[in-house]
């Protein structure tokens, strides 16, 4: 969890906010601190002073996000405790899915990170399903992540579930 709550009213709040909008729905290298700036109706002084860098806000956002995902993950696991490992992990990718769909985050998890190697998502996937160093974790995300951006770049997020529900997982 992070160290402080974003309030509305300040300058570092106005910032993670408008942040989530707009690297919610638009590509990393394409946006610029003075449209984050702008965004937040602060200086581009607040976003270097607050947080370091683009990169700074970038990852305390999306850091964020996943988070809030890997929470509703771990509940969908939880909730399906006689399911095969990678038939779980698939089904709580979903769950995953139409939360990020619903906030409008599709880009901020879909895309890779800009700064950062460890994903946290497969991380915790891998420790789940793969079995005898199979890499089906990182198979899953991508697809995942793949269906992810594919919302951001246009198609209905009905379809791209439909084509995550076209996934069937057998570990043999």
């Amino acid at each position: 969890m992070p160290d402080w709550i974003p309030r509305r009213s300040s300058a570092k709040g106005r910032l993670a906010l408008a942040a989530l909008e707009v690297f919610g729905t638009t590509p990393f290298d394409v946006v610029s601190v003075s449209t984050l700036a702008r965004a937040a109706d602060v200086t581009t002084g607040a976003l270097y002073h607050h947080f370091g860098s683009k990169v700074g806000l970038y990852d305390a956002v999306r850091g964020d996000v996943e988070r809030r995902v890997l929470d509703r993950i771990e509940g969908a696991f939880a909730a399906r405790p006689d399911d095969e490992p990678a038939a779980a992990a698939l089904a709580a990718l979903k769950v995953a899915f139409d939360y990020l769909t619903d906030q409008g985050y599709t880009r901020l998890v879909g895309a890779d990170h800009p700064d950062r190697r460890v994903d946290p998502i497969v991380e915790y996937l891998s420790g789940v399903v793969d079995r005898d160093h199979v890499p089906l974790a990182r198979l899953l995300c991508a697809a995942w992540r793949e269906a992810l951006l594919s919302v951001s770049d246009g198609v209905s997020s009905a379809d791209a579930r439909t084509a995550l529900d076209a996934l069937h997982v057998r570990v043999q």
